[in-house]
Order: C-alpha cells, then sequence, then structure tokens
C-alpha cells in the first residue's frame, strides 16, 4: 500500500494551481456544479426579513383546504406526485448521459494538471472516448451509492469513497469493463478511506472561508485548491 501524506497533496495542488490558476478555476466551477454543489459556489444564506407566520394564519388556510372537495385534493397530490418523480428520473438520466461524461472529463483535466498545463478541452475527452462505457459504469455507481444511503447513510457514504476512483480510472481507461473499474477503485481505496475522509476534513477551514466571502473564496480558490489534491491522491494511489 503507497504512503501518503495530506499536507504533500495540498502542497502540490497549491503549486499547480497557481502554474495554470485561470484554467483551474473555470474546471473547478464545472466540477462544483456537477457534483451538486451549487449552493456551496454561491454561499447561499438565508439573510433579510422573515416573515411572521401566526396562528390565525393557519386556522384560514385548514379552513380554506377543507372547502375543496376530497376528489380535487386527491387529484393534486397524485399529479403532484407523478411531477416530483418524473422530476427526478429526468434529472437522474440527464445526470447520466451529460454531467456524469463531463465528471470524467473534470477529473482527467485536475490530474494531468499536476503533470502539466492541462487544457480546458480535457473535460470533453469522454465525449470522443468511451463515452457509452463511461455512461453505463457512472449509472450505475450513483445507482449503487443512493441504494447502499437508502439502507444506512454510513454504507452510503462508506462506499461513495470505495468507488472514489471510479472517474479518475475511466479518464485514463475510458474503454475498461465496470467490474474491473469496481474492483480497481475497490483496490486502490482500501485502507485509504479514513485518509480520504480526512483530507475531506482538511478543507473544513477553507469551506468556512468560502462562506463568509459569499462563495467567492470558494470560485476563486477553494474548489480548484480541492480538486487538485484529490487528483493528487489518484495519482498516489495509482503508482
Amino acid at each position: 500500500m503507497n504512503t501518503w501524506r495530506i499536507r504533500d497533496l495540498k502542497e502540490d495542488a497549491r503549486i499547480r494551481f497557481k502554474a495554470n490558476r485561470w484554467k483551474a478555476i473555470f474546471v473547478g466551477m464545472i466540477a462544483t456544479l456537477i457534483t451538486g454543489g451549487a449552493a456551496g459556489i454561491y454561499g447561499i444564506s438565508s439573510t433579510g426579513n422573515t416573515a411572521r407566520f401566526r396562528v390565525s394564519d393557519a386556522v384560514d388556510i385548514r379552513a380554506t383546504i377543507q372547502q375543496i372537495p376530497a376528489s380535487i385534493l386527491l387529484a393534486f397530490g397524485v399529479v403532484t406526485i407523478f411531477a416530483l418523480i418524473s422530476i427526478v428520473i429526468l434529472a437522474f438520466i440527464l445526470r447520466a448521459l451529460l454531467l456524469n461524461p463531463l465528471e470524467i472529463g473534470c477529473k482527467r483535466f485536475f490530474y494531468r494538471n499536476l503533470l502539466e498545463d492541462a487544457e480546458i478541452k480535457e473535460i470533453c475527452y469522454s465525449y470522443d472516448k468511451g463515452y457509452k462505457n463511461g455512461v453505463r459504469v457512472l449509472f450505475f455507481r450513483d445507482l449503487y451509492i443512493i441504494l447502499w444511503t437508502m439502507l444506512f447513510i454510513i454504507p452510503g457514504i462508506i462506499k461513495s469513497y470505495e468507488y472514489f476512483m471510479v472517474p479518475y480510472i475511466l479518464a485514463d481507461n475510458p474503454e475498461m469493463d465496470m467490474d474491473a473499474t469496481f474492483a480497481l477503485s475497490k483496490s486502490m481505496m482500501k485502507g485509504n478511506k479514513m485518509n480520504a475522509f480526512l483530507l475531506d476534513l482538511s478543507f473544513i477551514l477553507w469551506d468556512i472561508f468560502g462562506i463568509i466571502t459569499f462563495g467567492l473564496g470558494n470560485i476563486f480558490y477553494v474548489n480548484p485548491y480541492r480538486r487538485l489534491a484529490e487528483a493528487g491522491l489518484y495519482l498516489k494511489l495509482k503508482k
């Protein structure tokens, strides 16, 4: 098993970020949006006036609802549930066909940027090579993590770290078989999941910095810095 230190990964990330700053910032924004971190980018906070909700308002709403026929309420509930399910399915399809290949490309950009000044075009790599295989493998990765998370949150977190290297592996080997990809990621992360978690945890102060700068700190430093450090872990475990 390779030995690595969080401090070394972060130091390499800082050096390479400075060497290719603006491209890293751009790809970091895309990577964060892909992984559902839009709230982290914009530093969303609940400021402003808070509306007052009185007990009398609740009574008025309840009285209004009671006047609506039960058949209409049932129909509204069915339509709402159907709409929500449709939105979830469409979002999952969009992620599988569009966002997951971009994730592979972003991973490729960041690990190559640790070796040389990578080009932004790397984010489109999966669309040119191994697109169908990448879509398939990451679809099942997402599905497995969701199912494990539904079983219990902790197993879902463990599995997310176990599959952490899957998109990096596909960025290097776009046609690798799904079973082989999962097996390799599991092998690389064996004995490294806790340290990978600690690597994520080491950015907590930077995350706070991003919040207090209304997301600007995330955009222009924290996000690309974090992605480069994570890519550094892949390169260490790949050896």
